[in-house]
């Protein structure tokens, strides 16, 4: 693990399985949220940042499979493993157009889970490292995400943490649509009317900060989202 210690949303309405698997993920040192319906775990999900989330499909209030799409609407990136006693082929199939990174059916081996979950994680840690280090030529500026720095002409603009989140979005997104709902929910955690007004004003915030460069410029695209355009 190398000292850092993973996260892992466990979403699973059977109480003594999801007791007997949080223990046992806990002592492969793994810090493990126990959620025991879908509408608990969305929350849990809003609230924090987790490495994986695990799922349960059949649960009350919400679905694991319902709950799969609140996730990859809020990020599209972290990984997802159904655990269900669901086997038909139709299921399993809906599961990974859903986004999963694999579908485990019950009764499942604890220690194969165990492995499954540490090849995804590793996997995922290359590929963070990759990123890491991308930053972005935007016209006449340079944006380092690393180091939250937009330099332009010999000035750097050091951005705050949601300046920085939101324009390395729309710079991921280049001369493509960012949607809004994604960015809010990524960056604010919900796309609730008062997170809405906040992040018009931080493409406020941006777009003075892009001003030098005419050939830049963040598009509203009414009811939809952002488009940054640049060269």
């Amino acid at each position: 693990m190398e000292g850092k210690k993973y996260k892992i949303l466990l979403c699973e309405d059977d109480q003594n399985l999801g007791m007997v698997l949080k223990n046992y993920l806990e002592l492969n040192d793994y810090d493990v949220t126990l959620e025991r319906d879908g509408r608990l775990g969305l929350a849990a999900f809003q609230r924090e940042k987790f490495d994986i989330c695990l799922l349960d499909v059949m649960m009350p209030n919400m679905d694991g499979f319902t709950l799969a799409e609140e996730i990859r609407d809020i990020d599209p990136e972290v990984p997802l493993f159904f655990l269900s006693a669901k086997t038909m082929k139709d299921d399993i199939i809906q599961g990974y157009k859903l986004g999963a990174d694999d579908y485990i059916t019950k009764p499942f081996d604890s220690e194969v889970l165990l492995m499954k979950i540490k090849a995804i994680l590793k996997r995922n840690d290359e590929i963070t490292k990759e990123n890491e280090n991308v930053e972005f030529d935007l016209g006449k500026y340079h944006f380092n995400p690393k180091l939250r720095e937009l330099t332009h002409d010999g000035k750097t603009q050091t951005l705050s943490p949601k300046e920085n989140e939101l324009l390395k979005m729309l710079a991921e997104h280049k001369n493509d649509l960012l949607p809004r709902e994604r960015a809010l929910k990524k960056i604010w955690g919900s796309d609730t009317y008062f997170n809405g007004r906040s992040m018009d004003v931080y493409i406020a915030k941006l777009r003075k900060y892009l001003k030098d460069d005419e050939h830049i410029e963040i598009v509203n695209i009414h009811g939809n989202g952002f488009r940054l355009v640049a060269p």
